[in-house]
């Protein structure tokens, strides 16, 4: 279950569409980690704001200094949605490293959940955070993690 957390009202109305179309109940996960990106966004001193567009259809979530985030789910696999990193990094490559165990990943893009799975916030909020600060720490081992 997804903790209770104020959310943030949304400053791309192309976006809101977006997640409004989604099952509801794939809406809602997909709302829960819409806020942690955004929430940690606020957290990080270097970021001092985040665009919220659409991103190959998805939404999608940009700072200055760091790597693309975007989220997506698909009418073919319903009960799955996904959050994207991009695959030129080693974003996914490091998540693989440090969480095997907690998350299930496809390929070198993306963390999938499906419908019921219980998110690991913290860990999650850590994947975040290195790719909100990709290009400051991409130089360092496993990305300073």
């Amino acid at each position: 279950m997804c903790e209770k957390i104020k959310m943030d009202k949304f400053s791309n109305l192309e976006v809101k569409q977006v997640f409004d179309v989604y099952p509801k109940n794939i809406r809602s996960k997909m709302m829960f980690i819409r806020q942690l990106i955004l929430e940690v966004s606020r957290g990080i001193e270097s970021v001092k704001s985040i665009e919220e567009t659409l991103k190959w259809g998805g939404p999608g979530y940009l700072v200055k200094g760091g790597s693309t985030i975007r989220m997506g789910w698909e009418k073919s696999k319903p009960d799955q949605y996904a959050i994207y990193f991009h695959c030129k990094t080693k974003l996914v490559d490091t998540f693989k490293e440090i969480y095997k165990n907690k998350f299930n990943f496809e390929g070198n893009r993306a963390i999938v959940f499906n419908v019921n799975d219980k998110i690991s916030v913290n860990e999650l909020k850590h994947c975040i955070t290195l790719s909100l600060t990709y290009h400051n720490i991409k130089h360092l081992p496993l990305l300073g993690a």
